[in-house]
């Protein structure tokens, strides 16, 4: 078993344990995942990150939500991992591999979007560009995928939207296979965007990596924002570089909170 070490960090505010397991196995099922993520009997995180070896990359990254369920890829998870190891590195995750540059300001290539109705996935084929569905004042939302499914609608306040009663609604509607992360964005007077996410499998988040890079794309294909985006969330800023036919990068805070170990039996 681990020795049980873990590192609370966070990408302003989306908080995280990881845990690095390159030398140690550990590899938790689904309800030890959530219990560890538990914020009120467990140490409490958005997601559980175990750091395993790769043959393709510096390192692998199992990425495990608050309710135990496995997500693709995190782009503030990444940056997280770059700054916890300290350098740039490859980060091999389900959806692929990532490319973390460490500084400052770590920033992640998060490989590129896809907008076929198949690769989000949906259920039936629609326009993933304004799909034809509606959730109270809430419609036409684009689709894309960027290593995790989005659904980014645009607003005209996003704080005028319950996204609290909203986003589980979306999330599990059928259209989403696999469920959804659900944005909801405006267009801000410095051509920036402000954004409020529900993240599949952990809910209301302050900040969501791959969340605002979905959102600049849309943003950007639909001509209300040019690169680079600078994307404000209720935790703070990140900034997103895309254009069409090129990987998606996203830049932004990634800060160390502390180190603890624990008994993970204690979490079953």
């Amino acid at each position: 078993m681990h020795n049980g070490r873990f590192h609370k960090m966070h990408g302003l505010g989306n908080d995280f344990v990881i845990v690095d397991a390159r030398k140690e196995h550990f590899a938790p099922p689904p309800a030890m995942a959530a219990a560890i993520a538990d914020r009120y009997k467990g140490i409490g995180c958005d997601q559980l990150i175990v750091l395993t070896r790769s043959r393709a990359a510096d390192v692998a990254m199992r990425i495990f939500n608050a309710d135990g369920s496995e997500a693709e890829a995190c782009g503030n998870a990444t940056r997280c991992v770059v700054a916890l190891i300290g350098r740039d590195v490859t980060v091999e995750t389900v959806a692929g591999l990532l490319e973390g540059h460490a500084g400052d300001l770590p920033e992640v290539a998060m490989g590129m979007p896809s907008f076929d109705w198949q690769a989000i996935p949906l259920a039936y084929a629609v326009d993933t560009s304004a799909m034809p569905v509606g959730y109270g004042p809430l419609e036409r939302p684009m689709a894309v995928n960027i290593g995790n499914p989005h659904a980014v609608f645009f607003v005209g306040d996003v704080n005028a939207v319950d996204l609290a009663a909203l986003g589980p609604e979306i999330e599990h509607d059928a259209l989403f296979p696999e469920r959804v992360n659900v944005n909801v964005a405006a267009v801000r007077g410095d051509g920036g965007l402000d954004l409020r996410v529900w993240e599949r499998g952990a809910g209301l988040t302050l900040a969501c990596g791959s969340g605002a890079c979905a959102t600049a794309i849309a943003a950007i294909r639909k001509g209300l924002a040019t690169s680079p985006v600078a994307v404000h969330l209720p935790g703070g800023v990140l900034t997103v570089d895309w254009a069409e036919g090129k990987p998606v990068r996203m830049r932004g805070s990634a800060s160390y909170v502390f180190s603890g170990r624990t008994d993970w039996s204690r979490f079953g």
